[in-house]
């Protein structure tokens, strides 16, 4: 948990909204939407690099075009909820390619896994070889995605 919270104003946050959403923007175009001169910008922008504000730049790919259509969210109970037990499902979790996010919750169940593959037949494949082989699962429950709403993540800033 993040104690240190940095105060962002109103440039910082224009920043971060557009280059969570355009992150191969050049610094004279993002000088140009957040209504500042291309030096201050790129000053801000580099601060909050240095600061971990601003993790990095990915490409963001397409998972229909994947062949990854299939979203399923799992809760998992776990068996023994010490730190050894967390740190031993944590570390398994990170190994398995279709685990696309994974969430220790406040809750009925321990953790909340997207899941994403190709079809119901990967996910049942998925659910059997890796999901129930994870350490420490006592049982779990599948909710299947009809329809994507909204996954960009990015937020308000």
């Amino acid at each position: 948990m993040q104690t240190n919270r940095m105060d962002l104003d109103s440039f910082d946050r224009k920043i971060l909204g557009v280059v969570a959403i355009e992150g191969r923007i050049s610094v004279t175009e993002l000088a140009t939407r957040i209504g500042l001169s291309k030096s201050p910008t790129q000053t801000r922008l580099k601060r909050l690099e240095e600061q971990g504000i601003i993790k990095g730049y990915r490409a963001m790919l397409d998972p229909i075009q994947l062949g990854r259509e299939h979203v399923a969210f799992v809760e998992v109970r776990l068996s023994d909820t010490r730190e050894a037990a967390l740190t031993a499902f944590n570390k398994a979790v990170r190994a398995i390619a279709e685990i696309e996010q994974a969430h220790l919750i406040a809750g009925n169940y321990d953790y909340l896994l997207k899941v994403r593959v190709h079809d119901m037949s990967g996910y049942r494949k998925v659910l059997a070889e890796k999901l129930s082989t994870l350490p420490h699962v006592a049982n779990t429950s599948t909710y299947v995605a009809m329809q994507a709403v909204k996954e960009e993540g990015t937020g308000a800033f």
